[in-house]
């Protein structure tokens, strides 16, 4: 089996219903499993209380916690991150910041890897996101993977949508009140599979 991991965080919920949409992409693809798996938070509930935020993160507690052996044990990874002023969530950055020692063995390179984000609204950073997100796996020598323009659903122009070349991506409000429409998720779908496609041909 090539086993293709999902790291995400998710505040309120968009990105883990990006992440699931993107595990149904990687199971479409024969031989290829999906595992979703969260990064710690670093928010006392006090604080997440106070965002709004804390109903959301109860109603997630049940996805495993990522640990940095987790990476090295996966043949391609699928990061998922909302945006903070236009890079990502402190969140992964710190879980990303332990990764030194996986570094130092070049313990991923070769793999594969992508990312998907959110952003409150339509201009609010996702393709910065995702593009300053890919600066850290290329520099653990990792294969970067998008959403190419085989997915039509980033091409129209008739709805306000997320998704752009570099990765799938919703628009969540800002409020938090819009969730992934078909099109975010159909996007997520495709980039889960293609990321499976070739992970598996590489590992051949």
């Amino acid at each position: 089996m090539t086993k293709i991991l999902i790291v995400q965080y998710s505040m309120y919920g968009h990105i883990y219903a990006m992440a699931e949409a993107v595990a149904a992409g990687v199971r479409e693809v024969a031989g290829c499993e999906a595992v979703i798996k969260r990064v710690p938070e670093t928010l006392s509930d006090e604080v997440l209380g106070m965002m709004g935020a804390l109903d959301a993160q109860k109603g997630m507690a049940h996805i495993p916690i990522a640990t940095v052996d987790d990476l090295a044990a996966a043949d391609a990874i699928i990061f998922g991150t909302p945006t903070r002023f236009g890079n990502m969530c402190g969140q992964m950055r710190q879980f990303l910041d332990a990764t030194g020692g996986l570094w130092l063995k070049g313990a991923l390179v070769g793999k594969v890897g992508s990312v998907f984000a959110s952003s409150a609204t339509q201009h609010g950073g996702q393709e910065s996101t995702i593009l300053s997100f890919h600066t850290t796996l290329l520099h653990h020598g990792m294969v970067v993977v998008g959403l190419p323009y085989a997915f039509a659903g980033q091409m129209g122009v008739t709805e306000v949508t997320g998704c752009s070349p570099y990765g799938a991506s919703t628009i969540a409000g800002g409020q938090g009140e819009r969730m992934p429409s078909a099109n975010e998720l159909a996007g997520a779908r495709f980039q889960g599979a293609h990321v499976a496609r070739i992970a598996a041909k590489l590992k051949v």
